[in-house]
């Protein structure tokens, strides 16, 4: 029985089972299995690059990463991530991607990219304009040698990986941007000289013109009232936005149902799709609450224990259930499959460091793969060669005997109909 919160999720389809002819096949025992949803459940795939694309570039060691799963074979990571998720957010922060000028950390991420591309899983990247892990060699040069190094950077990127990669963030965290204290950072200096709005105009036009059919988000941690009054000037200004990119690190603790639905609703107002870009929920000791900026918290070790980790998946679940019901919610990005090399060294994977599953993996696998899934199911055809097939909306197959053949579920009723041996 289909639960009513999620029905704007779900679909109907009249299918009618044909022979490589064309013709129906009245009676055919079938088997109908999900291949993909439509809706993005992801995660972010740091842990892989090493393992698949090789090994970083000279001087990125140098910069901050943010996921390296060292020590778990690439098997135990590859089987963990395929069970749960269909789409990826590969990281092409600037410092780690060009520590050196002129030398960008290009075909490793290509690789990875292909690799993801090659197992049906869509591939984001993140983010192309940031004032934060910049190359240290951008420190001295001039304003706008700089603004005309990121116009290249963002076209280029975009116009690169068109076909591979077509979700990127456009901008992260323009909120803060403008007034950011990090050091030596000349993005934020050139968002501070040109303003907020501007700055996301420089940085959206140059994507789009590098990759004209691309997604491109505009993403903050900040979602207070003045990220709605950002978004409120760009869409005014003529900024075209495909989607919102809301992050939830929840490092100090679940912010319950009402509180995210409320952020949910204030951000939906704006008639676009809604992206969890950055999802966080930690199954050892909670950050004190008193933390204001999460990074300013760093200890020696944050282990996993058991008490956390049954926390972890019931509120995985909650957390995921109010996402999937939320009309506008569109992708949700979990940040981190494995707690080695997490950010912040916080145990939020999904994964313990030796590779092993949380219980929140199983509870999410419980919701993704199993009540939000059609399994492999035997059907049988009616007298037209007719099956009809509910389910969650995505991609489905067919298949009889060593004939198969896709098709797709929208939400709400529809008919379809495939060839099989043809």
């Amino acid at each position: 029985m289909s639960d009513a919160r999620t029905e704007h999720r779900r679909g109907r389809v009249r299918l009618t089972v044909q022979d490589a002819a064309g013709r129906p096949l009245p009676g055919a025992e079938v088997e109908v299995a999900q291949v993909r949803h439509a809706f993005g459940f992801g995660n972010i795939g740091f842990d892989f690059l090493p393992l698949v694309g090789g090994p970083a570039p000279e001087g990125a060691d140098e910069v901050e990463a943010f996921g390296t799963a060292e020590g778990i074979p690439l098997p135990v990571l590859e089987e963990a991530y395929l069970g749960l998720f269909g789409q990826t957010t590969l990281p092409f922060y600037w410092g780690r991607y060009e520590p050196r000028r002129g030398a960008p950390d290009a075909e490793r991420l290509r690789r990875t990219a292909q690799w993801f591309a090659d197992r049906g899983v869509t591939v984001k990247g993140h983010p192309l304009m940031w004032h934060t892990v910049t190359p240290a060699w951008q420190a001295e040069l001039p304003l706008d040698e700089v603004e005309s190094l990121q116009r290249a950077r963002s076209r280029g990127l975009t116009a690169d990986f068109a076909g591979l990669i077509d979700v990127w963030d456009a901008i992260n965290e323009a909120v803060i941007m403008p007034v950011f204290d990090n050091g030596a950072n000349r993005i934020t200096d050139l968002a501070a000289q040109n303003g907020r709005l501007a700055t996301v105009r420089l940085a959206f036009e140059e994507a789009r013109a590098g990759n004209p059919s691309a997604t491109l988000l505009i993403n903050d941690f900040d979602l207070s009232p003045a990220y709605e009054r950002l978004i409120e000037e760009v869409l005014e200004a003529g900024i075209r936005v495909d989607a919102i990119g809301l992050q939830t690190h929840m490092h100090k603790g679940y912010r319950g149902e009402e509180a995210v639905t409320g952020i949910l609703d204030r951000f939906a107002r704006f008639g676009l799709p809604l992206h969890m870009t950055e999802t966080t929920l930690v199954s050892g000791h909670l950050m004190p609450s008193h933390i204001e900026d999460l990074n300013d918290y760093r200890i020696p070790e944050w282990p996993t224990t058991e008490e956390g980790e049954a926390r972890q998946a019931e509120e995985l679940v909650r957390h995921y259930r109010s996402l999937v019901e939320h009309p506008s919610v569109q992708v949700v990005n979990y940040w981190g499959l494995t707690d080695a090399g997490s950010w912040l060294g916080a145990p939020c994977g999904l994964l313990r460091a030796d590779g092993s599953k949380k219980p929140g993996y199983e509870a999410l696998r419980g919701l993704i793969r199993g009540e939000w899934w059609l399994a492999p199911t035997t059907m049988r055809a009616d007298g037209d060669g007719v099956v009809e097939v509910e389910g969650f909306a995505g991609d489905y197959r067919v298949a009889q005997g060593g004939d198969e053949a896709g098709f797709a579920v929208p939400t709400g009723e529809s008919t379809a109909a495939v060839r099989l041996g043809a």
